[in-house]
């Protein structure tokens, strides 16, 4: 049988590693619906049945055999006579060899498997550690379409696409797991464009959906016709199935309808990629909503939005936690921020538990002055109170520290850095200043929060301190934010020289104290909770410093 047309179904969706029986439901439901829209064929993202990435998980035989037994029921499932779907999941090969796998399953049977053939092994990836690598793969037959699957990696390189076209592939559809970091749109239209170029041959994008750990899938799923024009474009951050209708004409396949959503600015989709990120965390791992300190600063107004946003005002707790050094111009602040997005604010004064850690040690710091020390046992003492709330009511606490103090380590093991998820790890303080006045001009649709001016302008406005100690600013110990996340950025983003770096106009010396500040608060990095990866490099998956480290640039 050959078909000249056909409708596809692209089932962007949310799944949770290692929730077979959860995403096969959903991949159940996504097929139901194409069915009622009369399409023949539905395309799932990367390892869907798993969830991706599934690290380890997939070392754990009982695990894909799970998987392997689930694709074969849902492949039962196509004898009804509905659409057929192409299925991300980890599968072993007649050899025994653990693969990437993507199913063609259709009329009650899997019909063809292929593996992944270009296992990534950089940066955010590590699949050669855990999955063996395909061989170069031809096409499938679907109903007398002979479609190509390359699968995500696949197509970033010309080898497996080229294989795919010599062998006689008339279409790619590509399942993906590609997270996003600033301008990865943009990116990923890049390389499929180069792909198309290549092979002459419309390409479709389906990518995951969803926030996994420190990874965020912001969907965006698309495809390009034969001549590099736009078939269609899914939106970004939602959850969607396109339905295109694609007709063959001679030996040439051209989409003949799709939508085409707006995709977000970068503003736009740095926020959501954060409120993304954290709510799946949250719901995902079963907590019935986050607990946070409130303090009167950006980061943690910034945060207890986001939180709203992605959770809901009735799911988030506020704590204003003053000392002696907190001015009523912070305790103002927050109940105002508080108040502007309708979340519980209750305040825990914390004078006789700091006094009371204070005179527990006074034997053992005698004869010495107080300093940082002294400052700490504030921040430790707040750490413990939220952890005793959350520990009471199960709320998760989460923290607050953006991308400039955890690289230069202006943050408090066991005090501000205690917490479960930061959702603005991977913003720099100026981006979290940049997205404070953006998020009270916008709200982005299908977000919880309140419209309007959610962080009172004071806030963005005021000179940012820790109020340790009287009349603190941040500056009194760290240059302008501006001139830290320049050099930050070409540091950890840009890996660039000391001299290299000097050249943009920063003194040397300052340079070589903010490089020394960086590593020698990895061992601080390495005890913080995730977060949302937003950059190109954030810490952690990216960027593996070792803690003993003496290497400086002195060049």
């Amino acid at each position: 049988m050959t078909i000249n047309s056909f409708r596809l179904a692209v089932a962007q969706l949310n799944p949770t590693v290692g929730d077979v029986a959860g995403n096969a439901e959903l991949v159940r439901q996504a097929r139901a619906d194409a069915k009622a829209q009369q399409s023949d064929l539905v395309l799932t993202s990367e390892l869907m049945l798993a969830g991706y990435p599934p690290e380890d998980l997939v070392l754990k035989p009982a695990f894909v055999r799970e998987c392997m037994e689930t694709a074969r029921a849902l492949a039962e499932e196509t004898g009804d006579g509905g659409p057929a779907v192409i299925l991300g999941t980890p599968w072993y090969s007649d050899a025994g060899d653990l693969h990437n796998a993507v199913l063609l399953i259709d009329q009650g049977e899997v019909k063809a498997v292929r593996y992944k053939s270009d296992l990534p092994n950089y940066g955010v990836f590590d699949e050669k550690r855990v999955f063996k690598a395909g061989p170069l793969p031809g096409p499938v037959d679907f109903r007398g379409v002979r479609i190509g699957l390359p699968i995500c990696e696949d197509i970033w390189n010309d080898e497996v696409c080229e294989c795919l076209e010599e062998t006689g592939a008339e279409i790619l559809l590509v399942p993906n797991g590609s997270p996003y970091w600033e301008n990865r749109a943009e990116e990923r239209l890049q390389v499929v464009v180069a792909r198309v170029v290549q092979t002459d041959l419309p390409l479709v994008y389906c990518n995951q959906l969803g926030g996994q750990d420190e990874l965020v899938f912001d969907g965006g799923s698309f495809a390009l016709q034969a001549d590099r024009s736009l078939a269609f474009q899914m939106p970004q951050f939602e959850t969607a199935l396109g339905i295109s209708d694609w007709k063959r004409d001679g030996e040439a396949w051209t989409c003949t309808s799709g939508s085409v959503a707006k995709l977000p600015d970068l503003d736009e989709a740095n926020w959501r990629a954060c409120v993304l990120g954290l709510g799946d965390y949250v719901t995902k791992n079963g907590f019935p909503g986050v607990v946070l300190g409130l303090s009167g600063g950006i980061d943690s107004a910034v945060c207890a939005a986001m939180a709203v946003d992605a959770l809901g005002a009735d799911k988030v707790h506020s704590i204003m936690l003053p000392f002696r050094y907190t001015s009523e111009e912070s305790i103002k602040d927050a109940a105002d921020c508080a108040k502007a997005l309708g979340l519980r604010y209750d305040t825990v004064p914390i004078a006789e538990p700091v006094e009371g850690f204070t005179k527990a040690l006074d034997g053992l710091f005698a004869g010495t002055e107080a300093g940082v020390t002294e400052e700490n046992l504030q921040s430790r003492t707040r750490g413990v109170i939220l952890m005793a709330v959350s520990n009471k009511f199960g709320h998760m606490v989460m923290t607050t520290g953006n991308k400039s103090e955890m690289s230069v380590g202006y943050a408090t093991l066991y005090g501000d850095m205690n917490g479960g998820y930061n959702p603005i790890k991977d913003l720099y303080k100026t981006q979290v200043y940049h997205l404070s006045a953006w998020r009270n001009a916008n709200k982005p649709a299908g977000l919880l929060g309140p419209d309007g001016e959610v962080i009172p302008s004071n806030i963005i406005t005021k000179v940012p301190t820790a109020e340790l100690r009287e009349n603190q600013t941040d500056q009194d110990s760290l240059p302008a934010y501006d001139v830290l996340d320049d050099i930050l950025e070409c540091l950890v983003e840009k890996e660039m020289s000391v001299g290299d770096i000097e050249k943009r106009g920063h003194s040397r010396d300052l340079i070589h104290r903010i490089e020394h500040l960086l590593y020698i608060a990895e061992y601080k990095r390495r005890q913080a909770p995730p977060g949302v990866k937003i950059t190109e490099r954030n810490f952690g998956r990216d960027r593996r410093y070792p803690i003993t480290n003496r290497f400086r640039d002195r060049s």
